[in-house]
């Protein structure tokens, strides 16, 4: 479907130093804010405590919130946990005072409204289950990245492999030095947000790159330069990405607005994933793969003469 077609061609890899020096900056950047000031990891990568409370009607999150939150015991987060009656609190851990007591302070607190409130369980994350999840997180984006550029050296070419992965890293980074730099708690959710963004992108470049073959396929544009063929199939995919990244934009933002809390953090990686995939599929991929010497021939292999008949 194609709410407009855009007739003539727009010159995009003419801008590729451009958009690429717009892209190294950026991710300088978020480097930088990584290594300067980190990551806020949530509880489940550093340890804590995670109470699960039930109440007799539908919990009040942002009252509850309050409470935790005067009881300044660190960055708390409140979320509903299967039903809007039960409540699952977790909390960072503290020197010095024990899961027992940490339990004791916020069921005081919750009492305080609510006499009914009962305490379900309480469990303690150890630092090594922190750990260990920091480092399969660690793992999952590296297998996803090389399931990737295995998958696009094989439909297309090693050349478009590294500039997909390159541009998908793009998008990583940035993700990551935004909540570095806002100081964004990073949870498992956001972790899984990051790994939704990998193959959303992938997606858009798989869209651009088929058509680049398509076109380099056509009669009409054998003769025509390489940056030519790039712009023409970007350019014809413009409707396409217009509407689909809209599309899902508004339903991530929706989920950002009106989700809460608890699907702020996935929300906003999605979110910022998004913008900067369009981004680097179109101004950061396809410029990577023709500075890397992609051509025709790379993208379709030739066509073996048929062996005359023996009369």
């Amino acid at each position: 479907m194609e709410l407009f077609r855009i007739k003539r061609d727009i010159p995009f890899m003419s801008y590729g130093r451009l958009t690429t020096a717009i892209s190294l900056v950026t991710f300088v950047l978020a480097v930088f804010f990584l290594a300067t000031r980190g990551l806020n990891f949530s509880v489940e990568f550093t340890g804590g405590t995670v109470l699960e409370v039930q109440y007799q009607q539908s919990a009040d999150l942002d009252k509850i919130r309050d409470r935790v939150d005067g009881l300044k015991l660190g960055e708390a987060t409140v979320q509903n946990l299967g039903t809007s009656r039960d409540v699952m609190i977790r909390l960072p851990n503290k020197p010095g005072t024990s899961s027992a007591q940490l339990s004791d302070k916020v069921m005081g607190a919750l009492k305080a409204d609510d006499a009914a409130v009962q305490l379900r369980k309480v469990d303690f994350v150890g630092p090594s289950v922190g750990a260990e999840l920091v480092s399969s997180g660690l793992t999952a984006v590296i297998l996803v990245c090389l399931g990737i550029m295995l998958y696009l050296a094989l439909r297309f070419e090693w050349r478009f492999a590294v500039a997909a992965i390159i541009a998908n890293m793009h998008d990583v980074v940035i993700i990551l030095g935004c909540f570095a730099f806002f100081r964004w708690e990073f949870s498992l959710t956001v972790l899984a947000g990051i790994l939704a963004v990998l193959g959303y992108s992938v997606n858009e470049s798989v869209v651009v790159f088929d058509r680049i073959r398509e076109n380099f396929r056509k009669p009409g544009m054998r003769g025509q330069a390489v940056a030519s063929v790039i712009d023409n199939a970007i350019t014809s995919t413009m409707s396409r990405t217009i509407i689909t990244h809209f599309s899902t934009e508004m339903m991530v933002v929706s989920m950002l607005v009106f989700g809460g809390p608890a699907l702020h953090g996935f929300a906003m990686a999605l979110t910022i994933g998004i913008m900067f995939g369009i981004y680097s599929s179109v101004l950061v991929a396809s410029p990577i793969a023709l500075w890397l010497g992609v051509t025709r021939e790379h993208m379709i292999k030739p066509v073996k003469p048929k062996e005359e008949a023996v009369v």
